[in-house]
């Protein structure tokens, strides 16, 4: 634990137990939905101003972790109880945090059956999401990766549609068999270390072949939950069928784990086989970029069309983060590598932003109207004016046009790419066109044209809370968008450091 700054204060620990703590206190309130409604969103506004507390106290200039807190929980086996944070942790743990007031703000009237309950199952799962960002003891992630299943399976079998039971088995099913890789990978390199240090493990000597077989059970693990195609299917279900809330948390936040979890685990641990196996899921990504905006184009539920969207635009993520390996050693281009892989996170961090806009604006209409099938729309601009405005911005920045956070991480992306084959680069750069196509047919046959019917006729302008929450959604857009300056200055340190792992070989002289 060289590597890492002396403990200072429990801010970290906060930002983990505040919200889960409150969740159980929720819970206790029982049949008083308008005190858990406030309750919740009060510690949620706490969360956040630890998180604006967490980045203006984080020191940018170096790649050690920082707030470092570490203490023996199973000291039997090496287990700790260790927090830390980089730039990156930073920037996706605030993201957490100001998704899960957005949530709740977005279901004050939309949920009212066991209103205590939906709002608890939100805190927590802020709490162990915040935990899976911050977790320095390879053993404390595993934990947090899997209890993060368990409220967002109540969530989307509680609250959610008609195939509710379907879809929350299938999620935990897919996401629980894909952990299970990850466990046996960690009980590997544990008796091969006898520690579950993260650091610790970086150093670990290993063989191409041993770095091979952990190389493929992180990524069958972390592919599922970005998710990756071939192992995407539960994420179209799981969207339909989980109340808006359910979907903004699960498109914005916990799909960035995935990715999250090949920067932490797969590149620095086993970096010769990330080199040796970049080509594979380079070509899942372009497969994901392209063949997945196609299938979305098809699409007649709003859900389904940006649950599809979301896979090709996590594409993207996948994309940086592979193909810094192949520019950071085989064509020895560090700045280009540095670019593709700060792409990505910048791509992670507008994802988060739109695609939780996009599944707000869904929950909107679906609100009024009860459906999500795009052809029981039309002219709702007609009618709700404020709303329609800003449908058409949010799917201006899913398929990324300049000025908008969609196009400044898939850009660096393109960019990184094109340095290293520019085949791969213009096979990236379809999925501007590929957006573009679902996205303005999605907004020509909701948005404009005559009022489709009655029911359309009768819909009214979004209220001043929804107002707020699309709005505040509509600002990160533009902040990422018009001056990524900050976040890609934040991240840079940590992503130098990636590239050090990538460069130096694991394996035995």
């Amino acid at each position: 634990m060289d590597n890492l700054m002396p403990f200072t204060m429990p801010l970290l620990s906060l930002l983990v137990w505040l919200p889960i703590i409150g969740g159980a206190l929720v819970m206790g309130l029982g049949a008083r939905p308008t005190a858990a409604r406030w309750f919740s969103l009060f510690i949620a506004l706490v969360c956040v101003l630890l998180s604006v507390e967490l980045y203006l106290d984080y020191q940018p200039g170096g790649a050690a972790m920082q707030f470092v807190e570490r203490r023996a929980w199973i000291p039997s086996y090496h287990i700790w109880y260790a927090l830390g944070v980089d730039g990156i942790s930073v920037a996706l743990i605030g993201l957490t945090s100001i998704v899960t007031v957005l949530v709740i703000l977005g279901a004050w009237e939309s949920v009212t059956t066991r209103v205590h309950q939906y709002m608890a199952s939100f805190l927590i799962l802020q709490g162990v999401m915040t935990g899976v960002f911050c977790a320095l003891d390879a053993m404390l992630f595993y934990v947090f990766f899997e209890v993060m299943l368990v409220p967002m399976f109540i969530i989307i079998g509680v609250w959610g549609g008609p195939r509710r039971v379907y879809a929350s088995l299938k999620f935990f099913l897919y996401t629980f068999l894909g952990s299970i890789m990850m466990l046996l990978g960690l009980i590997y390199l544990y008796l091969k270390s006898g520690t579950f240090d993260l650091a610790a493990l970086r150093a670990v000597p290993l063989t191409l072949t041993e770095q091979t077989w952990l190389f493929f059970a992180f990524l069958v693990s972390f592919a599922v939950k970005v998710p990756m195609f071939p192992v995407h299917t539960w994420l179209p279900d799981a969207h339909v069928e989980a109340p808006t809330g359910g979907s903004v948390v699960l498109a914005a936040i916990m799909l960035k784990i995935g990715g999250y979890g090949f920067i932490r685990f797969s590149l620095p641990i086993t970096p010769d086989a990330s080199d040796h196996w970049s080509w594979l899921v380079i070509a899942l990504s372009l497969i994901a970029i392209i063949y997945i905006g196609l299938v979305a184009f098809v699409q007649d539920d709003m859900k389904k069309l940006i649950a599809y969207s979301s896979v090709a635009h996590m594409g993207f993520v996948t994309l940086g983060v592979f193909i810094a390996p192949l520019l950071v050693r085989a064509l020895e281009k560090p700045g280009a590598a540095q670019l593709g892989m700060q792409g990505a996170m910048v791509q992670m961090i507008s994802h988060g932003f739109v695609s939780g806009a996009m599944f707000s604006c869904v929950g909107v209409l679906y609100d009024r109207l009860h459906t999500r099938k795009i052809s029981d729309y039309g002219g709702v601009i007609n009618t709700m004016p404020w709303f329609g405005g800003l449908f058409v911005f949010f799917s201006m920045a899913n398929c990324g046009l300049p000025g908008t956070s969609g196009f400044v991480g898939e850009f660096m992306v393109i960019l990184a790419a094109f340095q290293n084959n520019p085949l791969v680069s213009l096979a990236a750069a379809s999925t501007l066109v590929f957006s573009a196509a679902f996205s303005l047919r999605l907004v020509k046959r909701v948005v404009f044209g005559k009022v489709g019917n009655e029911r359309v006729a009768g819909m009214h302008d979004i209220s001043p809370r929804e107002t707020l929450v699309l709005g505040l959604f509509a600002a990160g857009v533009l902040a990422v968008g018009i001056y990524p300056k900050p976040l890609t200055d934040l991240m840079a340190p940590a992503v130098s450091q990636l590239n050090t792992y990538m460069v130096a070989s694991k394996l035995p002289h």
